[in-house]
């Protein structure tokens, strides 16, 4: 087997907290993303299933439908609502 570089950006604080699972688990991040693309490869797809079915998504989506949402005429009116 031929090794090959992967890089990757992420998030400091998210590749800190992977490495600490992935050590508690006795494997490296490099072994965790390699076991992932493995995965990927024999399913032919995802490890897991992607859902955007989760109660905050759900209400949001329905919110939006009925047109329940708050509108702004401007990114300067959204900032004011989020920030009070």
């Amino acid at each position: 087997m031929n090794d090959t570089r992967l890089n990757m950006r992420v998030d400091e604080t998210l590749k800190a907290e992977a490495n600490q699972l992935f050590s508690d688990l006795g494997m490296s991040l490099t072994t965790a993303v390699t076991i992932f693309l493995e995965q990927s490869v024999r399913d032919r797809g995802l490890p897991f299933k992607p859902s955007l079915e989760n109660p905050v998504n759900v209400r949001a989506r329905r919110d939006t439908e009925e047109g329940n949402v708050e509108r702004f005429s401007d990114v300067e009116e959204l900032l004011v609502s989020l920030n009070a």
